[in-house]
């Protein structure tokens, strides 16, 4: 099975590829034999060392799987043959970079016909931030305005499908470049950052699901109604921020996404019902993975983009 770690020497790149044993799947697990996998900016993170979420590098990244079970004992619910995908055992290694995963049948869900290996292994990180942060933390319902900061990105251009899904009014931020994508996704307004500040340009939004960080998920307060909720997946321990908020009579909530089987087969019917797309920047064989980090930290994408093996 070939995985892939970091080099902690110098040289000119930044992953690289070597041997190692095929795990053995566990009684609560199933082994998975990997079609694709969806890479996260967070991996970058990772991989330079700047983020210690599982330790420090050398070790496998990645988590978002797309494959086929090759062994399932003392489950029921997959049986070898069955397509599947998801994000399993995050924040822990997944060591999802490989040809054969180990993951555990919870953390799984069975891949719908209509989506493709490369489709469904985009999907896990970013539709889960998306839908807790939108469903279950912000309670989003028909009528509310959300405003979706990043609308462009990955989470963000999911997030603007599952808050249309349920029925809200939708305003996003996104560069001029991206409107055209993120209108065709069902963004009722599209604010250019480059152009328009989004603190003057909105008012009386419901819930902000923030994928920016920094000083936006701050000046985002300006624009909520009373009560309001902000939702961040960049800031989530920020407390003097939470207080803040609180102390003005606003929510504040930062998400750590969660495995999460539920929430699977929700972003599944909503594929089902075609009220949702990811969208693959680009792939790229399991060989050239160096190649896709180096567009990983270049940033500004449009969606996804996913290894194929």
């Amino acid at each position: 099975m070939r995985v892939i770690t970091q080099q902690t020497l110098g040289g000119p790149e930044v992953l690289t590829v070597v041997e190692a044993p095929e795990p053995r799947a566990l009684p609560t697990e199933v082994l998975v034999r990997v079609k694709a996998i969806g890479l996260n900016p967070l991996e970058a993170r990772l991989r330079a060392g700047e983020f210690p979420l599982i330790g420090q590098p050398p070790f496998t990244l990645g988590w978002d799987i797309s494959g086929v079970v090759e062994q399932a004992p003392g489950t029921w619910r997959f049986r070898p043959g069955d397509e599947v995908f998801g994000m399993p055992l995050f924040p822990r290694a997944a060591n999802a970079y490989a040809e054969v995963v180990s993951a555990p049948a919870l953390h799984l869900a069975r891949k719908p016909p209509s989506l493709s290996h490369v489709d469904a292994a985009a999907l896990p990180i970013v539709g889960l931030t998306a839908w807790q942060g939108l469903v279950d933390l912000g309670g989003v319902t028909a009528g509310d305005r959300v405003l979706v900061h990043g609308g462009g990105g990955g989470v963000g251009h999911v997030a603007i499908q599952i808050a249309k899904a349920l029925g809200a009014y939708v305003i996003t931020t996104a560069s001029g470049s991206k409107r055209a994508f993120v209108e065709g996704l069902g963004a009722d307004e599209v604010l250019d950052y480059t152009r328009v500040d989004f603190a003057d340009a909105v008012r009386d939004v419901d819930v902000v699901l923030d994928t920016i960080g920094g000083d936006t998920v701050e000046r985002s307060l300006d624009v909520l109604r009373p009560g309001g909720h902000v939702v961040t997946a960049v800031a989530e321990e920020n407390v003097a921020l939470a207080d803040t908020y609180e102390a003005s009579g606003m929510r504040f909530s930062g998400i750590a996404v969660d495995p999460d089987p539920v929430a699977l087969r929700g972003l599944v019917a909503l594929v089902e019902q075609g009220r949702l797309r990811v969208h693959v920047q680009e792939t790229f064989p399991f060989e050239r993975v160096a190649d896709a980090h180096r567009l990983l930290d270049a940033g500004h994408l449009r969606g996804k983009l996913v290894l194929t093996v």
